[in-house]
């Protein structure tokens, strides 16, 4: 059983941006990323600071926006609009969750799709979906990098997706049958959930309920990936797996922390990256 060290594969994804970063640099490009939020939910803080300090060990140049929480929509997306004509901005970003007065879906439209590093713009989804050049959202683009860097196969494989949400459960499905997967997608409506889990070579757990997928969900050497994060009573965190149960059964698992989580900032690096190079006609 190979335990997936999401943090170390994060970290060689990271020391690339660096080289790259560096070699843009060179040319007189800086890769920037404009980080904006909107009030001051912790959690979002948190979010917030761990991608001030992974540009940071990137060299990519970080611009921090933090609004109060009443401020007006119309002075966000006017915010936005300043960015996406700023030259020297690649990268531009919204931590969510946004206070209830501000329209998620029209701040995610105002972006320009180019700088669109985390991948919700409905012009990157609609990239994602034909198979067309785009920004994709970091969290299911990272699982990508941790299967093909653990060298788990996808090519030919029965894979099923738990949880069908904008930002991983559907992306996700769809970067699996770009691996040539064979891709089933679950949800809360799904008939008899096990008997289908127990068919997934590879198996992708994403609904958001602590420790709910034990042994019983899982096909004997299947790899299994936990997107889910929890706080346990103990102040412990866990995943939507219950990790001591499934890990003996698994050819391949990854922790909760330190699977899934790191990825999902160096996918956000690498498409800073990305687009910086874009912008510089590479």
């Amino acid at each position: 059983m190979i335990r997936i060290d999401g943090k170390q594969i994060a970290a060689d994804i990271k020391a690339e941006c660096r080289e790259q970063a560096d070699a843009l640099t060179a040319r007189g490009v800086t890769p920037c990323l404009a980080v904006i939020q909107v009030g001051n939910d912790p959690a979002s803080t948190v979010y917030v600071g761990n991608k001030k300090k992974a540009c940071a060990a990137c060299n990519i140049k970080s611009l921090a926006y933090e609004l109060p929480e009443e401020t007006p929509e119309a002075e966000l997306l006017a915010l936005i609009e300043t960015l996406n004509a700023d030259a020297s901005v690649h990268g531009i970003l919204v931590q969510l969750p946004l206070p209830r007065h501000i329209s998620e879906k029209k701040v995610l439209k105002t972006i320009s799709p180019l700088k669109d590093v985390d991948g919700f713009h409905e012009q990157n989804v609609g990239a994602l979906v034909t198979g067309s050049d785009g920004f994709v959202s970091c969290t299911p683009a990272g699982i990508i990098e941790l299967l093909k860097r653990s060298g788990v196969q996808m090519d030919g494989k029965n894979a099923v997706v738990c949880g069908r949400s904008n930002i991983v459960g559907k992306p996700m499905a769809l970067l699996l049958l770009r691996e040539n997967a064979t891709v089933t997608v679950c949800h809360s409506h799904t008939a008899d959930l096990r008997a289908v889990t127990k068919q997934a070579d590879i198996l992708i757990a994403a609904i958001g309920k602590p420790k709910f997928f034990n042994s019983s969900y899982v096909k004997e050497g299947a790899a299994v990936i936990d997107v889910g994060i929890h706080r346990m009573e103990n102040g412990k965190l866990c995943g939507d797996l219950d990790y001591d149960d499934v890990a003996p059964h698994t050819s391949a698992i990854t922790p909760v922390p330190g699977g899934v989580g790191p990825m999902t900032i160096a996918m956000l690096m690498h498409n800073c990256i990305r687009a910086a190079q874009l912008s510089a006609g590479e």
